[in-house]
């Protein structure tokens, strides 16, 4: 902590001029590298400076080093570096200074100097990245709207999750009454209490776009209008809007809130603004507004839909199947959605039962489509949308289209256009082939019931419009993220060598190792690689030891190589002369960590190398392990090996990693660990090594050095 000369005095200091104390929060939406190299250039900057700062990380694991109350009391100014929600509330009173994680990265010098002419942060307020930082954040949109998805998985998840194994377990067929639980059954209730939680996920979600928009106060309203939204009876529709209402809302209620903050009151009412009046307010405005205004045009086409649908009866059953499908997937239990199965439910007790078995066959094909996606192309979605995934195949199966929604409200322009074409191509398949259905309910479980004719035609209808789903988003989501790719390298290449970039490129990029954070203070951009790693693995032991029993760790190897009683071996005998070259033969990434995997493959610890640089290009996907200053650390964390392994290697003329300083990689390490191991011993690795990379001096010995043999002499620094 530092200060320097400027603004006046904060506090008294037995008659020494007090130094500047300034405050930060980092934090980017994946919560890894950017957060903790954010806060270690921050600062560094302001040590050089001689100013006091305290750097509060939002994490993966949680906020570390928070910022107490006793800080914010006394601090001259706040900079808020990043690319999420953050809570500017407790900095009432306080000069605040927003922008995106990669300002606090390229240029923490210039933030320092501005946040002390920044706009003192009122009560109540929301405040907007600040321009004149030049940081390019995601916009306050996108933010809310992940904000509120993230919100809401939870109770989609453990819902249908709780759904599905009631009905699974407890449920058969009744043609009267669909797939039913008998009453006052023990997975009756269980299945009350899935219908519950996701009853909760329409207003959760509204609720939590709100409150990123206008904080505590729009959070109320959000909630509320999310609930109105779903409940069509409100406004004399059959169905509710469903997740398309919510999102509508919640941008309503939080926009709402915002306009009502500006208005003058006396200073008398202003501390019942945020928790009586401006709640009561928006909550009533926006209920009222929904009611009579949005909630007409719903009921309206509902009633139409069902009628255009009713004149459809008898004309080709492909085209028929085809709307229905596209009109199943559309919005997953909105009015579209609900108007398309009450129809195909009606038809039933007529004796029509094919168009029920249009609809059956549709149903599952969102979340079976958006959970095989997450399997066929990993790279592109984040650790939680993959766990989502398998939580949405396991929904589909027992006719559960709300399992794909985190992905609709996530990525609407992507995933909405492909759930409706394969689900197009499931009804019209099914129709073509006069599946029929007895039920009003689909997916397979229905079919494993016996409530379906034509059984295996319904699995191909199934199964074909599950891969066109799967296969459509999967092209659509990579194409927007090669495109914004695209845009974030440009920016990065405009500031190449230099630091100096404007930043707009960079906040998509994460130089870091997944799960893993940063290390000790220190000088050099690699220094942030061990942070969170340091914090973690403190909470486990001392992180100059491996524990005891650790895979691929020989007894006594530990001690022997810190003892220097191991000339070969450095990292507890993880990194050996065998796993050393001195020439990377390598020019560009991709061969670059397959020379690295093949080199790792001579200690006879890697089982499949291709599993293994499959599995390090994933990460790399995910953004470059290139930490800057000629420095690159691709990792894997996989069982194609059978222990703990490191590698390094030097390149002459560099390898174009994507560094954030635009700096081509030199010296690459290459970690990799099996997944049994994966929890302490990464973390362990990269503190250790990360600790010595922040050493220029270090750094320039491992380049100048010969031969293998003195280039593992200089890597027993390490430890």
């Amino acid at each position: 902590m530092t200060s320097t000369a400027g603004p006046p005095p904060t506090g008294g200091g037995s008659g020494e001029q007090r130094r500047l104390k300034l405050l930060a929060v980092t934090a980017c939406p994946t919560g890894i590298a950017h957060t903790y190299m954010a806060a270690e250039k921050l600062a560094q900057a302001a040590e050089s400076r001689g100013i006091d700062m305290k750097v509060e990380t939002q994490g993966s694991i949680g906020a570390e080093n928070v910022l107490d109350d006793n800080d914010v009391k006394h601090a001259d100014g706040v900079i808020v570096a990043a690319d999420k929600d953050v809570d500017l509330s407790r900095f009432a009173g306080k000069r605040v200074l927003t922008v995106g994680v990669a300002e606090g990265i390229r240029h923490p010098e210039r933030l320092i100097e501005q946040v002390l002419s920044a706009p003192v942060h009122e009560a109540g307020a929301v405040t907007a990245a600040s321009g004149a930082g030049g940081g390019k954040e995601r916009s306050v949109g996108y933010k809310a709207l992940m904000n509120g998805v993230s919100y809401m998985i939870p109770f989609v998840v453990v819902g249908g999750l709780l759904i599905a194994i009631s009905l699974s377990l407890g449920g058969h067929t009744d043609p009267s009454g669909g797939l039913v639980i008998p009453k006052d059954s023990f997975w009756m209730d269980v299945n009350n209490i899935g219908v519950i939680g996701f009853t909760l996920m329409v207003p959760i979600l509204s609720g939590y776009i709100a409150y990123a928009i206008g904080d505590r106060p729009a959070l109320v309203p959000g909630m509320i209008g999310g609930w109105i939204a779903n409940t069509g009876e409100l406004y004399d529709s059959k169905a509710g809007a469903g997740f398309i209402g919510a999102i509508v809302t919640g941008f309503l209620a939080g926009y709402l809130v915002l306009w009502i903050k500006k208005v003058k009151v006396p200073k008398f009412a202003q501390p019942i603004m945020p928790i009586i009046v401006i709640p009561i307010v928006a909550t009533t405005a926006l209920g009222l507004f929904f009611i009579y205004v949005i909630g007409k045009p719903i009921s309206w086409v509902f009633e139409n839909l069902t009628d255009w649908l009713s004149g459809m009866t008898g004309t080709s059953a492909i085209l028929l199947g085809a709307i229905l499908g596209l009109m199943i997937a559309f919005d997953m239990g909105g009015p579209v959605n609900k108007t398309a199965f009450l129809f195909g439910a009606g038809l039933i007790a007529t004796g029509n039962q094919t168009v029920m078995g249009m609809c059956a066959a549709a149903i599952p094909v969102m979340p079976l489509g958006q959970g095989l996606a997450t399997l066929i192309r990993k790279r592109l979605y984040t650790e939680q949308e993959r766990e989502t995934g398998l939580a949405a195949l396991f929904m589909g199966c027992f006719g559960i289209s709300e399992g794909a929604i985190p992905f609709a409200a996530a990525r609407p322009a992507q995933v909405i256009p492909a759930n409706m074409l394969g689900g197009a191509v499931a009804g019209a398949i099914a129709g073509v082939a006069g599946v029929e259905d007895a039920v009003p309910h689909g997916g397979p479980i229905v079919a494993v019931l016996g409530a379906v004719s034509g059984v295996p035609m319904f699995f191909v209808a199934v199964v074909i419009g599950t891969v066109v789903t799967a296969l459509t988003t999967v092209a659509l989501v990579d194409i927007s993220e090669r495109r914004r790719r695209g845009e974030a390298l440009l920016g990065t290449d405009t500031g190449k060598g230099t630091g100096t970039g404007t930043g707009t490129g960079t906040a998509g990029l994460e130089p870091a190792l997944v799960g893993v954070g940063v290390g000790v203070p220190g000088a050099g951009a690699a220094a942030v690689v061990a942070q969170a790693a340091v914090r973690e693995s403190a909470a486990t032991g001392p992180t100059s030891a491996a524990p005891a029993g650790s895979p691929g760790l020989s007894p006594g190897s530990a001690d022997e190589s810190e003892a220097g009683d191991s000339p070969a071996e450095v990292l507890s005998g993880y990194l050996t002369e065998r796993t050393v070259k001195v020439r990377l033969d390598a020019a560009d990434k991709e061969s670059a960590i397959r020379e690295m995997a093949e080199l790792l493959a001579g200690t006879g610890k890697v089982v499949d190398v291709d599993e293994l640089v499959a599995t390090a290009l994933r990460r790399e996907a995910q953004g470059t392990t290139g930490l800057g200053e000629e420095i690159a650390i691709p990792h894997a964390k996989t069982d194609a090996v059978t222990a703990p392994v490191v590698g390094f290697a030097r390149s002459v003329q560099g390898v174009e990693w994507d560094s954030l300083d635009g700096t081509k990689a030199r010296l690459v390490f290459m970690i990799a660990v099996p997944e049994a191991a994966a929890g302490d011993e990464h973390l362990r690795i990269l503190s250790l090594l990360s600790r010595k990379l922040m050493d220029a001096g270090f750094r320039e010995r491992l380049l100048a050095a010969p031969d293998e043999s003195a280039v593992l002499g200089v890597l027993r620094e390490v430890g």
